[in-house]
């Protein structure tokens, strides 16, 4: 792979055959990466590595790397108030311009040199959902002659329409759907406003666009279905639908029927092999979250895992389970990465899931065989009333763990003595049997990691070079209660706190992270954590606390947070990006810093501060203008877990001319 010289890219039909060529290639998943500085899939490659082959920004002089543009979102259109906007985006790179989403799925074009705007895009939503996300779009080029607008962005909103647009305009891809549209709601049945929404970028493999979509946690047995859907990128018309209660139904529901509801869904982002022909989809799991005598065979089978699906057909070529009937929120959130693992006999084609229970599967991408030592170990019994937890739970004992050590009253901490106490006390009355606590009948129960992680929908990043895994973690535990129906009678704050637990024998549960009441973490710090494992040898070469305490502090009031930078280990969200030179780019903690890692050692070589929290995955690429190579951050945090003083795109590069 060539990497940045400071000369222009090469031409634009130079880098489609070079993609083209890649495609092609069956072996060597190295070669599916972006070519020359374009980023051209949500984690660059079709395989999510998150690695670069860019190298202008090196160790040895990224402590001159600069701010060189900003660009500031317009004010986000939300009912429900800015706390529940986030900004996710991580924008992609294609010639001469980033195109990303805003959070109520504007989509933006701007200039990648300059950051002033291309073209925007209003899909006008029906602003069904309470929380606005939206973590990314994707490129498509057309290879056949003759199709009006060959070079599309596709994305789906979160009122569940999927839209092409043309990549140099900005206007709806004439023959895509209905005016450019696709209503995801076909075949869906009833859907009641903001219970099915898509907020992750879709997936290209061959002329195919795959994606699934989310439904609001707990809730109904009977929500929207998680089927798993592929529309044809230039038409628009569905190609097949992966329905887990239909097998062998590819197209839409006959008249008067419906996709199976209450199923596993795929709301995380996918990961695609072209050579292999497969589609990886990490799956949620069924609802209610924390209870779970009802569910069927197909769910028990597919949730909390990852699916191999064929791209052409939609069928099932394997499925591997990370957590048997999941009573936790343990959905599979990360994207699977692939990579070419590294093994005594060479390279074998792998993915590697990351999990929110902080275990790390890596299995063969052909087979979903394990190409590291898993072992079923004993867990806890117990559940709700008429429910069951799994005999054993499966653990990745040959790749390093993190899933945090156990919680103990000696480890409650917290600002002041009383608030500490606070937490020893409600520590006493939950039910704690380490991890894989069940849900529990009559009291609290506490569980760790929380619905949050471990590894939660950043994923891991990969260096195929150097063969380095790079994972962002965060180590908080849930404490949460069911809240029956007599309870709910007679307290309105409570029945209007619980999370639904329709169809089961509760009204509700009360599920949040374990903190006290001035709002902060009960368990002692480092609650986010950065981390370097060597692929060939699967051990530890470092981790790190990821953040400081500055702007942190009590019941999210702004005068009171902390104005100092003091090491801690923030609350964490949001991805790592990894680069030839050997260099790490975060943001994803509260303290509003972007950072520069060094991968072999985990020292922090560079950072500048932002407007917000950085909750999103960097990305990096090449301007064909002056031929510098870039990183850019999507910067906005939301409102429950760090300051949102407005959304923008940062991008920082060295000064010319160095």
């Amino acid at each position: 792979m060539r990497r940045a010289t400071g000369k222009a890219p090469r031409t634009a039909l130079a880098r489609r055959l070079a993609v083209s060529l890649a495609v092609a290639i069956p072996l060597g998943f190295s070669a599916l990466q972006a070519a020359d500085g374009d980023w051209l899939h949500y984690g660059n490659d079709p395989g999510g590595q998150r690695h670069s082959p860019l190298a202008q920004i090196t160790p040895a002089n990224v402590q001159k790397l600069e701010r060189v543009w900003r660009y500031k979102l317009p004010p986000t259109n939300n009912p429900y108030g800015k706390q529940f906007v986030s900004f996710e985006a991580t924008p992609l790179h294609v010639e001469d311009g980033l195109y990303f989403c805003a959070p109520d799925n504007v989509i933006i074009a701007l200039d990648a040199e300059t950051g002033k705007p291309h073209w925007t895009f209003d899909p006008k939503d029906r602003k069904w959902s309470g929380f606005r996300l939206c973590r990314g779009v994707a490129y498509y080029h057309a290879a056949q002659a003759g199709v009006a607008c060959p070079d599309r962005i596709i994305a789906a909103t979160t009122d569940a329409r999927l839209f092409a647009l043309d990549r140099r305009t900005g206007k709806p891809c004439p023959g895509f759907g209905k005016d450019g549209f696709v209503d995801l709601l076909a075949g869906m049945g009833k859907v009641d406003p903001g219970t099915y929404t898509v907020s992750s970028a879709p997936t290209i493999i061959g002329d195919n666009v795959v994606l699934g979509g989310g439904v609001n946690d707990n809730g109904k047995l009977n929500n929207p279905s998680g089927v798993i859907r592929a529309f044809n990128a230039v038409t628009g018309e569905l190609a097949w639908a992966w329905d887990m209660g239909r097998p062998g139904e590819k197209g839409l529901p006959p008249d008067g029927q419906e996709y199976t509801r209450g199923t596993p869904n795929g709301w995380a982002p996918f990961s695609a092999d072209p050579g292999l022909g497969l589609v990886f989809v990490p799956t949620g799991n069924s609802n209610p979250d924390n209870y779970g005598a009802h569910r069927s065979q197909e769910a028990e089978k597919y949730s909390s895992a990852v699916v191999a699906l064929d791209a052409a057909t939609g069928d099932v070529r394997w499925s591997y389970q990370m957590v048997h009937h999941d009573l936790w929120d343990y959905d599979t959130a990360s994207q699977p990465v692939l990579t070419d693992f590294p093994t005594a006999s060479g390279p074998v084609p792998a993915v590697i899931q990351a999990t929110k229970r902080g275990e790390v599967f890596v299995l063969d991408r052909r087979t979903g065989v394990p190409l590291t030592e898993v072992v079923e170990k004993p867990v806890p019994q117990g559940g709700g009333k008429g429910d069951w937890t799994a005999k054993t739970q499966p653990f990745s004992v040959e790749m390093p763990s993190f899933s945090g050590p156990p919680v103990t009253e000696e480890s409650m901490w917290g600002m002041t003595p009383l608030d500490q106490l606070w937490c020893r006390l409600q520590f006493r009355k939950a039910h704690y049997d380490g991890q894989f606590t069940p849900p529990t009948d009559g009291k609290p129960w506490l569980y760790a990691p929380g619905w949050m992680g471990g590894v939660d929908w950043s994923s891991v990043s990969v260096d195929p070079e150097r063969n380095i895994m790079v994972a962002t973690t965060m180590h908080i535990a849930n404490y949460d209660r069911f809240v029956t129906h007599e309870e709910a009678k007679r307290d309105p704050k409570l029945r209007k706190a619980a999370l639904p637990q329709e169809g089961s024998p509760y009204f509700g549960v009360i599920a949040d992270y374990f903190h006290s009441p001035l709002g902060i973490p009960c368990q002692q710090p480092p609650y986010g954590r950065l981390n370097a494992v060597d692929l060939k040898t699967r051990k530890l070469l470092w981790s790190e606390p990821l953040g400081t305490a500055k702007h942190s502090g009590p019941l999210e009031i702004p005068f009171l947070r902390v104005p100092f930078a003091i090491p801690m280990g923030n609350v964490t969200m949001g991805g790592n990006m990894v680069t030839k030179s050997g260099l790490i780019f975060i943001g994803a903690s509260l303290d509003q810093q972007f950072r520069a890692i060094d991968v072999h050692s985990g020292k922090e070589l560079w950072s500048a501060p932002l407007e917000a929290p950085a909750f999103a995955t960097p990305m990096t690429y090449v301007s064909p203008r002056s031929g510098r190579q870039m990183v850019a951050v999507a910067v906005g945090g939301f409102n429950k877990y760090g300051p949102n003083n407005g959304l923008y795109i940062d991008v920082f590069a060295l000064p010319k001319g160095k």
